[in-house]
């Protein structure tokens, strides 16, 4: 049985995903786009929401233009939905660390936790997906461009 092209996944969410980025687009008008200095505080909202409204509806007119495979499972994978809510739990942990332990350190266990806890690679896998991201983040980032990264009471 086939479902209509408006109850999948990925109409659902490019439309969502559109809405969302309208909202983008409203708000950064709000912000200076230019300022002397250089681009202002709309400059990349306003961006980032137009790639995404560009995108979502992209997503929404591939999905209309192309059916639904036969034998398509109508079902709900309850695993990917309780692995993209461990995602949204532990982003908002490392959020919620950040002052704590910084971001080093906080960007590692996020990392560590999505690459062992929802893609289910080996320990070792994870710990080094963190530490080289963290390590990477820190050298893009604090060295490179000079942007202060938040740092815990463990002084990085």
């Amino acid at each position: 049985m086939n479902r209509s092209p408006f109850a999948r996944g990925d109409f659902l969410s490019g439309a969502t995903l559109t809405g969302l980025g309208v909202y983008i687009i409203l708000e950064a008008r709000g912000w200076d786009y230019a300022t002397p200095d250089g681009p202002g505080p709309g400059f990349f909202p306003l961006w980032y929401g137009i790639a995404m409204v560009i995108l979502s509806i992209v997503l929404v007119a591939s999905t209309l233009a192309r059916p639904a495979p036969a034998g398509e499972d109508t079902g709900i994978n309850w695993r990917e939905v309780g692995n993209a809510l461990m995602a949204w739990v532990a982003l908002a942990g490392c959020i919620g660390l950040l002052k704590l332990l910084g971001f080093a350190v906080s960007f590692a266990l996020l990392a560590i936790f999505v690459v062992a806890f929802i893609y289910r690679r080996p320990i070792k896998t994870a710990l080094l997906v963190g530490c080289i991201g963290s390590l990477g983040f820190h050298l893009v980032f604090a060295q490179a461009l000079n942007v202060n990264l938040p740092v815990g009471v463990l002084g990085f």
